[in-house]
């Protein structure tokens, strides 16, 4: 509820009435009676309304000049106490305020006051009067009391609605607040009045004389009353604004706990988030790579079919070992456009850096990257000339399959950046102690804006087709392999990333696969082989294999049966896939390892490389050979599994003879 709207009209409606209640004083002034008595009194009102003592909580002073008020109402009646509280009110708002309205309303709100004491005194004691020539008696004191009273409500209720509604506050806490406690001085001023008027009808006019010291009296106990409590107050305040003070450090506090518990939840979000849409950029790379790739398979197998077709038509022996060597070429290139994917989409169990050929890491991206740079931009007659400038021989310590990822997510920007055609580059560089790639394209460049917020998480400029975290990745990427990355880029004159990484001095180049090397054993050495894959063309074929080394060769479809057969005893070695039904490799690798802590086992999977040593040495396995496999590759493992049994067969031989001598 508004009530500042309603301040006003009261206002000038005490005025109105003061006016009136002023008015009809003066016309019943009983001029006749007045003598040197009253001039003293007025004289000493209008002193004592300049000595004044302010009122804490509103906007008002208290002075002592009632006395001399109420002691005129009991001398000359009420209406020269009307005119002398009107004198009163005005000039002690002088000190207050200069406005009209103001003066105003405070001269009028004691002379109001003044009025209904008068009144309420009359209609229940008579003429006023009269109260002073009698004795003390209970009437007397409870016409004090009475008179003391109502001037005090009367006076603050006034004073109050008026605060009130001028700052839209209740006008009962106000009044309770800041008016009930000053109601002493009006009892005490009541008091005097009745005493001094006493003394003077005893003693005459200069009776008055004596009020002075007990005025006095009462006005530096109020002052120093008020003192205490404006202390007392100004302690409560620090009090409050102390434990405010503490109140508010503690809620900074508990914010700053808030704050951080929600950075750490956001930084793992957007941990949680660039990982997930690291994801999605891969995948959608890998699609594009896919969809380029399906075209060299197909035509890898149809190298294959057709080849063995003709081979089945012919009898010459030399152009059927003519043609079963194009098939195995033809596979093997087959087996390299599968490994581009893996090479691309894998995922590591574990992340130890080892030396990478940069050479080579470019003419790879170059391959995984050929269907967007050359087979979909001629679709759209969009004609982009690779360049190949690699010549470091050099190596760098990294996951080769991150920098993969990071120069083919560049190759891919850079051919967006080319809608027409153009040049890109690829190259390498020695520069000290450190290896420079530089990914270079003429396309339509960039802004000085957007070059310096490429790295930023979500910034792209493709619009919907882009979600912004290529190269924020990318560069997180080059930031781990403690490397650095600049761009040069000019509107209409291409960009150029510049990649530096530290070099690898003097490390061994790594080898594309590894392969258990050969050992010579006697071929009449026979060994038992358990096979173990759901593929049964897989499985015959490494059963051949086996046998054509002259072994002995068990086979099983799933992990189940081949513990069955493993109880029967006699295996010297184990060759599993990854993926069984019921059980995986690796649960059967360590469950035959348990039952046999020394007999050699392999993985043999298509997931190839893909494939963490910390897995492989979680599992006890001996090798791990990505398919497809060359023959070579398993008579070497069936040769390494021989000599272990032939050396495993002469220790026992010389211990036993050891025994017998």
């Amino acid at each position: 509820m508004n009530r500042q709207r309603f301040a006003k009209p009261f206002m000038w409606s005490v005025i109105v009435v003061g006016a009136a209640v002023c008015a009809y004083s003066a016309s019943h002034l009983p001029l006749a009676q007045l003598d040197l008595l009253f001039i003293l009194l007025a004289i000493a009102t209008v002193i004592t309304s300049n000595i004044a003592v302010p009122l804490p909580g509103v906007n008002g002073r208290m002075t002592v000049s009632e006395t001399f008020i109420f002691l005129a109402m009991l001398l000359y009646g009420g209406e020269t106490a009307i005119l002398l509280a009107a004198i009163d009110g005005f000039w002690s708002s002088r000190l207050i305020s200069r406005k009209p309205l103001t003066l105003a309303y405070n001269t009028a709100q004691l002379a109001v006051s003044t009025f209904v004491t008068f009144y309420v005194l009359r209609l229940y004691f008579g003429d006023v009067i009269n109260l002073t020539h009698g004795d003390f008696s209970i009437n007397f004191l409870v016409a004090v009391c009475i008179m003391g009273f109502v001037q005090h409500v009367c006076n603050s209720l006034l004073a109050a609605t008026a605060q009130g509604l001028k700052h839209d506050q209740s006008i009962w806490q106000v009044w309770s607040s800041n008016c009930l406690w000053p109601s002493i001085t009006y009892f005490a001023g009541a008091s005097v009045a009745v005493i001094t008027a006493k003394l003077i009808g005893m003693f005459g006019p200069y009776a008055i004389v004596a009020t002075t010291p007990i005025v006095a009296s009462i006005y530096l106990t109020y002052r120093t009353y008020l003192k205490n409590l404006e202390v007392t107050a100004a302690s409560a305040k620090a009090e409050a604004e102390a434990a405010s003070r503490a109140e508010a450090a503690k809620a900074q506090t508990e914010q700053a706990e808030r704050h951080v518990e929600e950075l750490s939840h956001y930084i793992a979000e957007q941990e949680r988030i660039r990982e997930q849409y690291s994801q999605i950029e891969k995948l959608s790379a890998l699609g594009e790579l896919a969809s380029g790739v399906a075209h060299d398979f197909n035509n890898t197998l149809a190298g294959i079919l057709g080849r063995a077709q003709l081979l089945l038509n012919t009898s010459d022996p030399a152009k059927i070992e003519s043609g079963l060597q194009i098939i195995i070429k033809t596979a093997k290139d087959g087996a390299k456009t599968i490994k581009r994917i893996q090479d691309f989409a894998r995922q590591r169990r574990d992340h130890a850096f080892s030396p990478v050929a940069v050479d080579q890491l470019l003419l790879d991206v170059s391959e995984i990257t050929r269907p967007r740079w050359k087979d979909h931009a001629e679709a759209a007659s969009v004609h982009i000339n690779l360049e190949l400038k690699i010549s470091s021989k050099a190596l760098v310590l990294g996951d080769e399959s991150e920098l993969r990822e990071v120069l083919v997510n560049m190759v891919f920007n850079a051919v967006d950046a080319m809608p027409a055609g153009g040049t890109l580059t690829l190259a390498t560089r020695e520069a000290g102690e450190a290896v420079e790639i530089s990914v270079t394209d003429t396309g339509t460049g960039m802004s000085d804006d957007v070059r310096s917020r490429i790295f930023d998480p979500f910034f792209t400029t493709k619009g919907k087709t882009g979600m912004g975290l290529g190269l924020a990745v990318s560069y997180g990427i080059i930031r781990r392999h403690e490397g650095t990355v600049e761009v040069e880029s000019e509107t209409g004159r291409g960009t150029s990333f510049r990649i530096t990484l530290p070099s690898v001095k003097n490390a061994a180049k790594p080898q594309a696969t590894t392969q258990p090397a050969p050992a010579v054993v006697p071929e009449s050495f026979r060994t038992k082989f358990l096979v173990v894959d759901d593929e049964e063309s897989v499985r015959d074929l490494l059963r051949d294999i086996l046998e054509a080394e002259g072994h002995e060769v068990s086979v099983a479809g799933s992990g189940r049966d081949a513990l069955a057969l493993f109880a029967e005893g006699g295996f010297a070695a184990v060759l599993m896939d990854v993926g069984l039904p019921g059980m995986s490799g690796w649960e059967l690798a360590r469950v035959v390892r348990e039952r046999d802590a020394r007999i050699p086992l392999a993985i043999i999977t298509g997931w190839g490389e893909a494939v963490g040593s910390n897995a492989q040495k979680a599992a006890g396995v001996d090798w791990v050979v990505a398919k497809p496999f060359t023959i070579e590759q398993i008579a070497a493992i069936a040769r390494e599994v021989s000599r272990r049994q032939q050396e495993a067969s002469n220790s026992i031989g010389r211990d036993e003879s050891t025994v017998a001598a």
